[in-house]
Formats: structure tokens, sequence, C-alpha cells
């Protein structure tokens, strides 16, 4: 049975050409960023503990591990036997970030938006911005609940220290619900 599921990878290979890895995030929120103590994980097929990893580009020192702890701001990628490098994965450590869940985010789903400060540090004044228009602000709290309709590009800022700092615009990328009809045969 086991070699029949192995079989069947390798011949789904073969039709739909090379598999790309996928490097998975836990704590599950996008950007990753250092402070939230990261662990990737490399998934794809190929053989489990067949895995290189590459960091800024350059193999790393971590061979045959599936899971690694992130050790610095910097760019990872893994690649396992027979699929592509994963699509490469940046960790940040800036003042202020804005995070969102790393899951499919569907029509008519409320999403929590986090705007942390690094290390997690008391963070006041925190205004929240979509498409550069104000939408809530100033809070005391960091997290931003929102009812989804469309995508669109997001920004936290707030009072870091005595000075005033800005996240990187998110993209909050929203789906609609695959019915029936839509799919394609």
């Amino acid at each position: 049975m086991a070699g029949d599921i192995g079989m069947a990878r390798k011949v789904a290979l073969l039709l739909w050409g090379v598999q790309s890895t996928q490097l998975l995030v836990e704590p599950p929120w996008r950007p990753v960023v250092l402070w939230d103590r990261v662990t990737l994980t490399c998934q794809g097929l190929g053989t489990t503990g067949a895995t290189t990893w590459y960091k800024d580009g350059q193999r790393w020192g971590q061979e045959q591990c599936d899971n690694v702890s992130v050790t610095g701001s910097v760019t990872y990628m893994c690649e396992r036997p027979d699929t592509r490098c994963s699509p490469p994965m940046t960790i940040l450590n800036d003042w202020l970030v804005l995070q969102e869940p790393a899951q499919a985010l569907l029509v008519g789903n409320t999403v929590t938006l986090h705007c942390w400060r690094r290390q997690n540090k008391v963070l006041k004044a925190v205004y929240f911005y979509r498409e550069e228009m104000y939408l809530r602000g100033p809070q005391d709290w960091t997290k931003l609940s929102l009812k989804l309709h469309h995508s669109g590009r997001y920004l936290c800022g707030g009072q870091v220290v005595s000075q005033w700092r800005e996240s990187e615009q998110v993209t909050v990328t929203v789906h609609s619900e695959c019915k029936d009809g839509d799919r394609e045969t």
C-alpha cells in the first residue's frame, strides 16, 4: 500500500511537472517576525528528512531536518528531493509590523490584524489604514477586526518610544468561495 502511494506521487509529478516545496510557519502569521520565536517546516514531496535549507541564498548547515527554528532576520528557503525550492520567506525585525493570519481568507470572514512593536513592547496611539485611508485610531490596543469584502493594502502606525513609526503595507487577499459551477473540468 505504501508503495502505491509513493508511485501515485511520482505519477502526479510527471503529470503536473515538478512540484514546489512549501514553507509552513508557526506561529501562523504573515509577515513573519523574528521575535515570535518562529519555527519553519519544509513540506513537499520527496523523502522525509532529506531537506536542504538556504539562508539568504546560501546553503545552510541544517540538513536532514524538516523543521528549523529561525535564528535571524534573513530570508529562508528549503528544498526536498524531486521538487523545486520553496518560495522565499523573509523574517522581519522592523520596529512596527502589521500581521494577518497565514491562511486563506474568504469573503465574509472576520479577520483580526495585529499591529506589533518589536519584541511586543508597549505601543501607544495606534492608527490603522486601508489603501492609505484612515480606518481607526488612536487606539491603545493593537488589534483591528474586520469583516472581509475586498482585498486591500493595510498598514498601522503608532508611537514607538517617542517616535512615530509605520508598518510596511500588508496586502490582505480575499478569496471568493468556489461553487460547483466555478470549477474547471
